[in-house]
């Protein structure tokens, strides 16, 4: 696999850059400059650079001592079950730190197959998340979640749902009449995050905002115990803000 550089070629860059990732994706433990300079034909003088951009960029990483292995932005353009592992492990990482952002337990949720499906949550002892006392999948019309990807179906779709998991009164704030709550899902500005102010549970308010991805329907959520229900509408607007990121993890 030793490298000929072809000083006259216009990409000859790009070609030391592939030989480089194919020396490491074939380490799986590690391998480190001296192998790869040896095993591309590199100098190690031009090899430093490149894997420091190759670094940067998450193509390589170093481990503790001192070998390069691949990194999650090459695992990102793979398929299979390693590319889905870094998806996930990218999204939560964005996760973890939007939690540190607005001080809450975040959380993604999807509508899949007619059911409520919580995919990922970042929490912490300083931002636990909601104690689910009742299975989010019976509880659309209370929780901020589901309410919010409730707005994002059409009538026929909320009536089917609602079929399958009657309105129950969770806590004295629950919406117990279908009527009401679509009238309040319908008029519920897409901008807008959606509120639980004690609906869900008692000592909980959450927020929620859609990510909305061609037909399928998911949402960006976030937790807080009462005693700081002051900040929910803060995070909850930082929280609209940074879905961008997130919804773009769920779309690579």
């Amino acid at each position: 696999m030793a490298l000929k550089p072809e000083p006259k070629a216009p990409f000859h860059s790009v070609q030391y850059a592939l030989r480089v990732l194919e020396s490491v994706s074939t380490h799986g433990n590690g391998v480190t400059d001296a192998q790869i300079s040896r095993e591309t034909g590199l100098p190690r003088g031009h090899l430093a650079p490149l894997l420091l951009t190759l670094r940067r960029e998450g193509y390589v990483e170093q481990v503790t001592d001192g070998a390069y292995v691949i990194g999650p932005s090459l695992l990102e353009l793979g398929s299979g079950a390693a590319r889905r592992h870094a998806l996930e492990a990218k999204l939560q990482q964005t996760l973890v730190q939007l939690r540190d952002s607005v001080g809450a337990a975040v959380y993604v949720s999807r509508y899949v197959d007619g059911e409520i499906r919580v995919t990922q949550v970042a929490d912490g002892p300083r931002t636990p998340a909601v104690n689910e006392w009742v299975d989010f999948r019976s509880a659309a019309h209370a929780s901020a979640i589901g309410k919010c990807l409730l707005t994002q179906l059409d009538q026929n779709g909320r009536r089917d749902h609602l079929s399958r998991h009657r309105i129950a009164r969770l806590t004295s704030r629950t919406i117990t009449s279908e009527k009401v709550l679509f009238s309040k899902l319908d008029s519920q500005p897409a901008t807008v995050p959606v509120l639980d102010l004690q609906e869900y549970a008692v000592g909980t308010v959450c927020a929620a905002v859609p990510l909305t991805a061609g037909s399928s329907a998911g949402c960006l959520a976030l937790s807080l115990p009462i005693e700081h229900a002051h900040r929910l509408r803060a995070a909850a607007d930082t929280l609209n803000r940074r879905a961008a990121p997130v919804l773009l993890s769920l779309t690579l």
